[in-house]
């Protein structure tokens, strides 16, 4: 069976995914509007097509071959970190521009064959005011915005509605959920393994996906604990816009605010050691409605069977 390009960049459990899936099943006579019903005898061609176009419009919450940008914002703080990125990259653009006319203008006028004797400028008072005040301009105004990202980024939430602690291991996660403790001996803890290439299902990703993922709630507020139980670490969701370094000893914290339903990978992004490509992160947030379910019935079985 070929793999469809849908479940190879999106995967099963994607949202949208199965929205498609479900509305291309109702509408049949979409496929008139590729040739009338003739068409409808190469239909496993034309889905193809469907999915792929479909595909435009689904956000890119994992890495992709030959990717140069941003995976797309699922946080406010991912949102500021592009808008930011943007917004500069214009104005860069355009001093691009302007240095390499002045550039190729210099270049071109005062080449030495049509300036054998070019003239001698010991001091040019007015150029030298101009291109310090004018770099100094651009500056502040890329600090401003620049610094009141970076202080939003640290800002952490007084009163959390969940509270997860990720400790990196060795070559793998544990994950507790601090809020669902009842007791020291029982507590909501589960350990997150990449799955082996073998044991890959269709629409999975290769060093991305993982046995048992971080399921949160849409829309809430969310503190992450970050500490490692033996080397440093790092736990990082490009998608979310956060990346902590996990500190042998020492409790770091982060808070997200996913906005949307959906499956968003990272990695450790600090070697950690020989495996260190191996050690994945995927969180899935679900609807608020869905959330309770999703955790009683999926993770406390696990860690009941642990």
């Amino acid at each position: 069976m070929p793999k469809s390009p849908m479940f190879f960049l999106v995967g099963k459990a994607q949202p949208a995914t199965s929205v498609f899936l479900n509305w291309e099943s109702k509408n049949k006579s979409l496929f008139f509007f590729w040739g009338g019903a003739e068409q409808l005898k190469n239909e496993p061609t034309q889905m193809i097509v469907l999915e792929w176009l479909f595909l435009t419009i689904v956000p890119c919450d994992a890495a992709e071959p030959w990717q140069l940008g941003f995976q797309d914002a699922a946080t406010p703080m991912m949102q500021g970190i592009m808008d930011l990125h943007h917004d500069i990259f214009f104005f860069l653009i355009l001093i691009l521009v302007f240095v390499s006319r002045i550039l190729v203008r210099a270049l071109w006028h005062f080449h030495y064959k049509k300036n054998p004797i070019p003239q001698r400028i010991v001091h040019g008072t007015t150029i030298e005011i101009l291109r310090t005040i004018f770099p100094s301009i651009i500056l502040m105004f890329i600090a401003i915005p620049s610094f009141a990202l970076l202080y939003s980024m640290d800002e952490v939430v007084v009163d959390p509605a969940i509270t997860i602690k990720a400790i990196g291991h060795q070559w793998y996660r544990t994950y507790e959920y601090s809020d669902y403790n009842s007791s020291d001996e029982q507590s909501l803890t589960f350990d997150s393994y990449t799955i082996p290439e073998d044991d890959l299902e269709l629409g999975q990703s290769r060093l991305l996906e993982v046995d048992n993922r971080v399921v949160v709630p849409d829309k809430t507020h969310i503190r992450i604990i970050v500490t490692p139980a033996d080397v440093p670490h790092s736990w990082a969701v490009p998608s979310s816009g956060v990346k902590c370094d996990a500190v042998p000893g020492r409790l770091n914290q982060i808070s997200i605010s996913v906005q949307r339903e959906g499956v968003y990978y990272g990695q450790c992004s600090e070697i950690c050691g020989t495996n260190h490509a191996f050690t994945p992160i995927v969180v899935e947030a679900v609807p608020r409605k869905d959330y309770g379910s999703r955790v009683s019935n999926q993770l406390i079985p696990q860690t009941g069977e642990a």
